[in-house]
């Protein structure tokens, strides 16, 4: 097949081939020229046949095998009979002053996702780092708004995590995560957690009537952002911060006894469960336990959630929940009542986990990715270079 033939099967879709020049080694200029009777006026849509004048603009391709194209367009422009407006022929596959083709910036876009240092990407297609930037993104935001009006799920779960730190208040900035439980990926990433931000980021989304389930962590903010924002949603309290809300007093009074040795043997055996402790193990940790009372009501209390989550439906959980809030309430150490009322206002999140059986683990996981991707990254200023990174590598 001749060259020039061959050439014609890759170009794109609206150019015709003209003549093909070797310029120099390894890079090869196909002189093109797009062909029809008419354009449009982008001003007034009216249709002009009348050529004002042309010029010649040469636009980046897609190498081909390790040879540079580029395509050197003689566009036409056009003047308008009836509002009098000169304006330049649009060519299907390049943007509007951009000087590469819009499939070249696909493919850097795939090779910066692909590849861990953009060095190779400027290499391979021999291209600035300032230009693969600015692809990158824009392809990004592409895709991005393709679930832009995407309306909201039935079930979600709401997470933060760190995303910068404030140097002149010493204070870190969050990023709240929302997740879609049903399709298993990011739904939308917000700067702060305020309930302005998330009010800000949130509400070009439609159809928040739709939010059946939220699942959140022990947070006030998000409980009281979550009532107000989706009218139909019911909210679950996520087990692993329920699980984990007796930790800090256990930790208090072993670090009491033991001093503060996170290698000490006792603190594992402390944190485990029971059930998963060894009989030897289990015989030292009661040894332990009988000698320090204060120690042995706070484990107690721990093995209670342990046992409130392994209940088998909704009463069995509820009788247990009401039997652990009137234990601790009881309860003459400060931290043990403040973790009754606790539960007690969270009562009703507690529970609706043995209706429904969802988690927040999903959502923690993204958490994870986000962090990777910034440590990947070696940080972000812009949040909104960040949130398209985000978005891209959850989707």
């Amino acid at each position: 097949m001749p060259f020039k033939k061959l050439t014609q099967n890759f170009l794109l879709p609206e150019l015709k081939v003209l003549k093909v020049v070797r310029a120099r080694y390894s890079i090869f200029e196909i002189h093109v020229v797009k062909h029809s009777d008419f354009e449009v006026c982008p001003h007034c849509a009216t249709k002009s046949k009348t050529v004002h004048d042309r010029r010649w603009v040469k636009i980046k391709d897609v190498p081909f095998r390790k040879q540079a194209i580029f395509l050197k367009v003689l566009k036409r422009r056009f003047r308008c009979p009836n509002c009098k407006k000169v304006f330049t022929e649009p060519v299907q596959g390049i943007q509007k002053r951009a000087r590469i083709t819009q499939r070249l910036e696909r493919k850097l876009c795939w090779s910066c996702q692909t590849y861990t240092d953009l060095k190779k990407v400027q290499k391979t297609y021999n291209v600035g780092r300032k230009l693969i930037y600015k692809s990158f993104y824009r392809q990004l935001e592409l895709k991005e708004r393709e679930f832009r009006n995407t309306p909201w799920p039935k079930v979600i779960g709401i997470d933060e995590h760190g995303f910068s730190k404030d140097k002149r208040r010493g204070a870190r900035n969050f990023a709240t995560l929302i997740v879609d439980h049903k399709s298993k990926k990011v739904r939308e990433i917000v700067e702060g957690k305020s309930h302005r931000k998330l009010y800000e980021g949130l509400d070009h989304i439609p159809g928040r009537e739709n939010v059946k389930l939220v699942t959140i962590d022990l947070a006030d903010s998000y409980k009281s952002f979550v009532k107000n924002f989706f009218p139909n949603a019911e909210i679950i309290a996520d087990k692993f911060h329920v699980l984990r809300l007796i930790t800090p007093t256990l930790n208090k009074k072993r670090i009491g006894i033991t001093g503060d040795k996170r290698t000490h043997e006792l603190r594992k055996m402390l944190l485990r469960k029971r059930e998963n402790l060894h009989y030897a193990d289990r015989i030292e940790l009661d040894h332990w336990l009988n000698k320090y009372p204060e120690l042995k009501e706070v484990y107690l209390a721990k093995e209670g959630l342990y046992t409130l989550y392994k209940c088998k439906g909704f009463n069995r959980a509820k009788q247990s929940l009401i039997k652990l809030i009137d234990k601790l309430q009881k309860s003459k150490i400060k931290e043990l009542k403040r973790l009754g009322r606790t539960l007690l206002r969270w009562s009703k999140e507690i529970l609706r986990y043995f209706s429904f059986k969802y988690t927040n683990a999903r959502t923690e996981a993204f958490n994870n990715n986000a962090k990777l991707v910034q440590k990947r990254a070696y940080g972000y200023k812009s949040f909104k270079n960040y949130r398209l990174r985000v978005l891209s590598a959850c989707r």
